[in-house]
């Protein structure tokens, strides 16, 4: 193997994870909703009764993706049971929001949930009266959470909206694992079920 070649096949692969979250991130949103909304992020297992790194930077993309004119309605929905620990990883995230980041807006918690599935059918009743709705994780386990929502009320599906989940340059590292993970873990969304 030539020795250009290690390093053109490294970019190509961070390249590739970059495009795939990106594509991910923008996949069952409609760009054109407006006025008040919810902003739900999903928690992740936490080990221990302290908030863990993925979950700091999920609360993180959550508060990012409350935008300027979203209205003074707009609330964000940690949602999360106690997966790996004795505390909900909503319970951590929410503290993690007021007393770290000092975030001031509306939360609300849904701390029963034990995987992705019960994270929807649980934040469906805090979502009825929401215009826009953002769901904010690692961009594939949103897109499967957002599939989910289509699945359980396409009604709330048509408001879905893109989260601040996703940037350039931000684990770009980890991107590539996380795209491989992310075909993986939607491979029981269809690709009929990828599209508007």
């Amino acid at each position: 193997m030539r020795a250009w070649m290690v390093p053109a096949a490294g970019v190509a692969l961070l390249a590739w994870g970059e495009w795939l979250n990106r594509r991910w991130s923008k996949t069952l949103v409609n760009a054109d909703r407006q006025g008040p909304g919810a902003v739900v992020v999903l928690g992740y297992r936490n080990p221990s009764d302290s908030i863990n790194l993925v979950n700091r930077w999920r609360v993180r993309a959550g508060l990012r993706s409350v935008g300027t004119d979203d209205g003074p309605g707009t609330v964000v929905v940690f949602s999360g049971g106690p997966v790996g620990s004795d505390i909900a990883e909503a319970r951590l995230m929410a503290e993690y929001a007021r007393s770290v980041l000092r975030f001031e807006g509306r939360v609300l918690v849904e701390d029963r949930s034990g995987n992705t599935w019960e994270n929807i059918t649980h934040v469906v009743p805090l979502l009825a009266d929401a215009q826009r709705i953002a769901i904010v994780s690692q961009p594939a386990h949103a897109l499967k959470a957002r599939a989910y929502l289509r699945r359980q009320r396409p009604d709330l599906a048509d408001r879905l909206v893109r989260g601040e989940d996703y940037r350039l340059g931000e684990w770009t590292l980890l991107k590539p694992l996380l795209a491989a993970y992310g075909l993986w873990s939607l491979r029981g969304i269809t690709a009929a079920e990828r599209k508007l």
